[in-house]
């Protein structure tokens, strides 16, 4: 099966019911998605198709062929980051980092559909990415931060 994944074409070996997070991970070497519950309901392994926030985790390849697939490591380069990417820098938007490929991702689709959207529509989008480390906070403002909202210094 042949997968386009950041802009590149690749041939995968695997069966079409194998979920998209373990291709990317396994046989690409893509570890921006990360495995969090396997379900689908913690945001951990979201990635972009067609621009659309997706849960790689439940989506099987099959479903996968002939669409653009990017992930974390597709947005930017630690020299070049996404603007996304660089708001999260900025804000400190982590602690343990393990949710944050989802929140960026997450937060990238949000404004691809929406650039100007409010801090609602940031808390909407975000609402199923799941953080325990309490960095929310800062996620929502590196969010607001990337959608080009003046913020107020933190104190």
């Amino acid at each position: 099966m042949r997968l386009t994944v950041n802009g590149r074409d690749h041939d995968v070996d695997a069966a079409p019911d194998t979920a998209l997070l373990y291709v990317l991970r396994n046989d690409l070497a893509l570890n921006g998605p990360k495995y969090g519950c396997g379900l689908g309901e913690c945001g951990a392994c979201t990635v972009l198709i067609d621009g659309v926030a997706a849960r790689s985790c439940v989506i099987p390849i099959e479903g996968c062929a002939g669409r653009d697939i990017v992930t974390l490591e597709g947005l930017g380069s630690r020299e070049r980051p996404d603007p996304v990417q660089q708001a999260f820098i900025e804000e400190q938007a982590a602690q343990c980092g393990y949710c944050l490929n989802g929140m960026i991702m997450s937060t990238k689709a949000l404004l691809a559909a929406n650039p100007h959207p409010t801090e609602t529509e940031i808390l909407q989008a975000l609402r199923y990415n799941l953080c325990r480390c309490g960095a929310h906070i800062e996620i929502v403002r590196a969010a607001m931060r990337a959608a080009g909202h003046v913020l107020e210094a933190r104190d």
